[in-house]
């Protein structure tokens, strides 16, 4: 059995206003891929992940993790706690 991949790539699609077939698209798989990446239902090959990482221009690491990526909201709140502690 395989480790989960956890992964942002609705994240970074959604930063880019870029659709599931778009990305697809320019990964070359079918767009119901990228909904079973995003989901969590499927890991991506090695390939894949860095076809992935390529076209958001980052690093591997930053799309995908075998430990779970904060919220978009914790992390925010995590960084106006500190400004709040720095200020």
């Amino acid at each position: 059995m395989s480790a989960r991949i956890y992964n942002r790539i609705a994240v970074f699609r959604a930063e880019v206003g870029m659709t599931r077939k778009a990305l697809a698209e320019k990964v070359g798989v079918n767009p119901q891929t990228i909904g079973f990446l995003e989901r969590g239902d499927y890991n991506p090959s090695l390939e894949l992940a860095l076809r992935v990482s390529q076209v958001f221009k980052v690093p591997i690491e930053l799309l995908f993790s075998f430990t779970p990526f904060p919220s978009v909201a914790a992390t925010l709140l995590g960084q106006e706690s500190d400004d709040a502690l720095q200020g």
